[in-house]
């Protein structure tokens, strides 16, 4: 069995920071790919950015400059920096990792949603 947890969202104002984190754990020998998307209210959902187990990273345009993401493979966990927050980055951020379990197998996982919602 794997889990993930999500934490780190919340209410920030326009302009404002968040740091998102989603923590694995359970039956997982290694991690590759690691990644944040993201479901706008009334929108489908899309992808944030991607980092793979080597620490290259993909974003989507239109949060180039502004996320951050990053891991610590030590702790099977991957981070997304938001800066300078705007209205349209209201969303619930899904992380999504695909694992490798101990004893075999390949999966994609995807964590519960946090929500983030910025204000004016």
């Amino acid at each position: 069995q794997v889990q993930l947890v999500e934490s780190g969202g919340g209410l920030v104002q326009h302009g404002g920071s968040l740091r998102l984190s989603c923590a694995a754990s359970g039956s997982i020998f290694s991690i590759y790919v690691m990644g944040w998307y993201r479901r706008a209210p009334g929108k489908q959902r899309e992808l944030v950015a991607t980092i793979s187990s080597g620490g290259s990273t993909n974003y989507a345009d239109s949060v180039k400059g502004l996320l951050t993401i990053s891991r610590d493979n030590a702790k099977n966990t991957v981070y997304l920096q938001m800066n300078n927050l705007k209205l349209e980055d209201t969303a619930v951020y899904y992380c999504n990792l695909l694992i490798r379990r101990t004893g075999g197998g390949i999966d994609n996982y995807w964590g519960q949603g946090t929500q983030v919602t910025v204000s004016s």
